[in-house]
């Protein structure tokens, strides 16, 4: 039998009437949307459709200002289990708004490309368990301090050096393809010669090291 409350299950705070509550005052906002009438009618849920309400130019406006995506400075959008389409387009549209954010946390989100988004402010960056297979991959990231992007399937460095003029300081790449090429620490650290910690190990005299006579450094580094 189905709760009371299944009828509202597609609601998001802005419909709850009587509260002023803004997007940037969430700490883990869920951003998953529902689907299409078309969709939920196919799903044999068009039930739900009895209780929403034909939605006007002004609420959609004032459902956008509410939303307020674009003062969000930290932001956590983490385990969204982004299992449809409709999910991750809302995740995208949202993710584009997100023009003053500067601590920013997707992780595990079965993310495969934001090469389309841009975070001009963000200095903080954790894509962790995600799918990313390249750098080529994340979004545009101008300002960029941290970066961790542990746990996706990264296989090579190629594309790295995008990163060369960018003020990144940390990166974390640990359990990634990339991580177990050789020279990879010296690849790494002349590709981005202002980093000064990679995963999690400051910068060391041998990874200052040109990575073509790599002859006198013979050394593997397990995590």
């Amino acid at each position: 039998f189905k709760l009371p409350s299944d009828s509202f299950k597609y609601l998001g705070w802005c419909d709850i009437e009587d509260h002023d509550v803004r997007g940037h005052q969430l700490h883990c906002p869920r951003v998953r949307e529902g689907p299409s009438e078309e969709e939920l009618f196919f799903r044999g849920e068009d039930h739900t459709l009895k209780k929403r309400k034909q939605v006007t130019d002004t609420e959609k406006w004032q459902k956008k200002l509410q939303e307020n995506w674009e003062n969000c400075a930290e932001l956590n959008l983490s385990f969204q289990d982004l299992g449809d389409l409709y999910q991750v387009e809302n995740f995208k549209r949202i993710l584009q708004r997100l023009i003053r954010v500067e601590k920013l946390w997707l992780v595990d989100n079965s993310l495969t490309d934001l090469s389309a988004i841009r975070l001009p402010r963000c200095r903080e960056l954790n894509v962790n368990k995600n799918h990313f297979t390249s750098f080529k991959q994340l979004p545009k990231i101008p300002q960029i301090q941290h970066l961790s992007l542990a746990e996706n399937n990264i296989m090579t460095l190629s594309g790295i050096s995008d990163f060369r003029h960018t003020p990144l300081e940390s990166l974390i790449l640990k359990r990634n393809p990339c991580e177990f090429q050789e020279r990879y620490r010296q690849l790494v650290f002349s590709s981005l010669p202002n980093l000064k910690m990679l995963d999690g190990i400051p910068k060391l005299p041998e990874d200052c090291s040109p990575p073509d006579i790599r002859v006198f450094f013979k050394m593997c580094t397990i995590l």
